[in-house]
């Protein structure tokens, strides 16, 4: 197995209407990844990311840099740098911006491999 450096800087970002800036910095291209999605997002005023509600995924949310709220089961949590939300198959939540500087998450994706 060989080790694989990304600098995530050099990846390219994406912008998705109202749901910030994205940029894959794990996958099959970069390097090798088959069973996993990773991305840098990057949340402003006014900006939410709809997550989840895939059959076939688990996910994980972390903040990196920022404040924001993570809706889940229609409850409303205020969450800073260091927190996290884990989302198994079917579940889904909502992160918004909160504050004034950019909210960072990293997002993985890891499909939910057959028994």
């Amino acid at each position: 197995m060989t080790t694989t450096f990304i600098k995530t800087g050099d990846c390219l970002k994406r912008k998705i209407a109202g749901a910030g800036e994205v940029a894959e910095i794990m996958n099959q291209t970069l390097c090798g990844a088959k069973n996993g999605l990773g991305m840098l997002r990057w949340l402003r005023a006014g900006e939410r990311l709809q997550a989840g509600a895939e059959k076939n995924s688990h996910q994980l949310i972390y903040l990196m840099d920022g404040e924001g709220v993570i809706t889940l089961d229609a409850k409303d949590y205020e969450v800073g740098k260091g927190a996290g939300i884990y989302l198994g198959p079917d579940e889904q939540a909502t992160v918004r911006h909160a504050g004034g500087a950019p909210l960072k998450l990293f997002h993985l994706v890891v499909p939910k491999l057959a028994s």
